[in-house]
């Protein structure tokens, strides 16, 4: 599955998520004055999420409700999926060492990532093979 929406779309669906059922009101309050977006620009990344089926819409009085199809960290999963899909997987783990640099983990978050790793270092391979075609990367293991 491939998610795609843009960077705009993303931060309504942010919104959305956090509320489980919004409303277009809700929505434009919350990103109009942090991203200057106007009330306009906001009811089509609504629209184009409806759209995609990211979102549903449900007509209540003179409101509209809004609610996601789709679970946040299914996305993320996804998201995540989809983006080492794209590298030679060789280079997975520069990918793991930046978001742990540069990212904010908490002391449980931490343990938790820590004991993944110790199991996943027990069925590890001692060399990951590179899969890419010839002309994709650079690592020596099968193109050089």
């Amino acid at each position: 599955m491939e998610i795609n929406i843009s960077e705009a779309e993303w931060e309504v669906m942010r919104v959305i998520w956090s509320n489980q059922e919004t409303t277009s009101k809700f929505v434009i309050d919350t990103l109009s004055e942090e991203k200057s977006w106007t009330a306009s620009t906001i009811k089509t990344l609504l629209s184009r999420l409806v759209e995609k089926g990211f979102i549903s819409t449900q007509k209540i009085g003179n409101k509209f409700l809004y609610s996601a199809n789709c679970i946040e960290d299914e996305c993320l999963d996804i998201l995540t999926q989809n983006f080492l899909d794209r590298i030679c997987e060789r280079r997975t783990h520069i990918i793991v060492k930046n978001i742990i640099a540069t990212d904010n983990l908490s002391k449980s978050n931490i343990d938790e990532i820590i004991e993944l790793l110790q199991e996943k270092r027990k069925t590890a391979e001692e060399i990951i093979t590179c899969k890419c075609l010839k002309g994709q990367c650079s690592c020596a293991a099968k193109h050089g």
